[in-house]
């Protein structure tokens, strides 16, 4: 099991280092993001929502596979060599298929719905609670890894700051007792989040102001946002 979580934080490290270090990857991250965001916002039906998952997922791989390669060449040669240069160009093409072909399908989708009202489709958004669960929980994993980077500690899947699986848990408490309304309910899942919270602490994974940190996160995060959808 540790080994597995190993592998799962070199991954994720790898994609931080390719975020980190080429703007092209951060451009196109950023834009899928939003896509993904504006389409869960949209209230996009499910097999649409996927879709647009599948082809940023796909840019973003190119893009990933495009650094490795470039890097690879660059550790094997020195010097210029024209082989060196059009295995770059593919590669760069390669990323280039990829973003076309998620600009021409995300064009054909969005066209579907756009003009849009605003109020029409918050109403829609409003009684579809999984596109707002979903776009929490997105939202408490970006900002739980950014802290992790811009603090320097730990790794994107285990210990530093704030503590992931607090963020989590406290965010689902925090939609589960908005969402459900039955202060029963919402006791005994903050039990359980406080459960979970104690165990990172008991574990030695955390301390408890990183456990303090994501529990407020996640807390805030999912008040912010249904607030802003007024629930």
């Amino acid at each position: 099991m540790k080994k597995f979580v190993e592998s799962f934080n070199n991954a994720i490290e790898g994609f931080i280092y390719v975020l980190k270090t080429e703007r092209n990857m951060r451009i196109h991250f950023l834009v899928a993001l939003l896509v993904v965001l504006l389409g869960t916002y949209m209230n996009f039906f499910f097999f649409e929502i996927m879709v647009l998952c599948i082809i940023v997922t796909m840019v973003l791989m190119a893009e990933m596979i495009n650094t490795a390669i470039e890097l690879t060449i660059d550790l094997l040669k020195d010097t210029y060599h024209p082989v060196a240069r059009v295995a770059k160009d593919v590669s760069a093409g390669a990323v280039l298929l990829a973003s076309v072909n998620a600009g021409v399908v995300g064009y054909v989708i969005f066209s579907r719905h756009i003009p849009f009202h605003i109020e029409d489709t918050i109403d829609r958004l409003r009684k579809s609670p999984w596109n707002v669960t979903l776009l929490i929980l997105i939202v408490v994993m970006a900002l739980t890894i950014t802290g992790k980077i811009i603090f320097h500690k730990g790794t994107p899947l285990r210990g530093g700051m704030p503590s992931g699986h607090s963020a989590i848990v406290f965010a689902i408490w925090a939609i589960i007792a908005l969402s459900s309304g039955d202060p029963l309910i919402a006791l005994l899942t903050l039990l359980m989040a406080i459960l979970v919270a104690k165990s990172r602490i008991s574990m030695g994974v955390h301390t408890l102001w990183e456990v303090i940190t994501g529990s407020i996160l996640g807390f805030l995060t999912s008040v912010l946002i249904f607030q802003i959808f007024k629930f």
